[in-house]
């Protein structure tokens, strides 16, 4: 029953995204619906097989060497109060990166508009790798992701991918550069607005015009 609370205060508070695909949401309220369900049987066939105290005499010590299995209940209540964090900037370091190599042309050129346009972290490696970034046409670009790492002048702004939980999640980074005073924290997440910069090494790079600080979204993942 337990365990079936979790999963559907997870579910209900949306917190399941730190961990799975936002499609998982209506399995796991099911899932989360049919353990509470499973505990209750479990618990009133407990209940209904009890047999009365009288017809244990004497020999009733066994009675009270089960309480310590309660302690197994405790990490599964200590869930229903504090939900773990996602994904951030320690496993950067410590996971496999998604690794893009320049090909034929694909994307399409971008064109000025209004607004920067809005863009994920992949697209803007791959377009980096693409003819050099020669389909960015200096148009300025929006991302959004968390600082996983800081330079005087640079930050690495990286953003997880999952194919279907945290378990495979891989980061997906880049460089921002042209930044001025004290960089965000690791972790703190970001929206940066740029242009493409040539030239980078291993990462492509961004020269960043805005840097704004935000909550964490809903969804971490790509």
């Amino acid at each position: 029953m337990l365990v079936g609370a979790v999963v559907l205060r997870l579910t209900f508070t949306d917190t399941y995204r730190r961990y799975v695909q936002p499609a998982m949401g209506k399995w796991l309220l099911v899932a989360g619906v049919a353990l509470i369900l499973l505990g209750l049987v479990t618990v009133i066939n407990a209940l209904r097989n009890v047999e009365p105290e009288e017809a244990h005499g004497h020999d009733h010590e066994h009675s009270h060497s089960v309480g310590v299995g309660w302690l197994l209940l405790a990490p599964i209540a200590a869930l229903l109060l504090v939900a773990p964090p996602t994904l951030g900037a320690y496993g950067v370091n410590r996971a496999g990166s998604i690794h893009v190599k320049p090909g034929k042309a694909f994307f399409k050129p971008l064109h000025q508009k209004d607004a920067p346009v809005q863009m994920k972290l992949l697209e803007y490696i791959e377009r980096s790798l693409e003819h050099n970034g020669a389909s960015f046409h200096g148009v300025p670009v929006k991302l959004t992701g968390f600082v996983a790492g800081s330079e005087v002048g640079r930050f690495r702004l990286a953003r997880y991918q999952i194919a279907c939980c945290a378990a495979d999640a891989t980061p997906v980074v880049l460089e921002v550069v042209g930044t001025s005073g004290t960089p965000p924290s690791d972790d703190q997440w970001v929206v940066v607005t740029g242009t493409f910069r040539p030239g980078g090494g291993e990462l492509p790079r961004l020269a960043a015009t805005s840097i704004v600080e935000i909550p964490a979204p809903t969804d971490p993942y790509e």
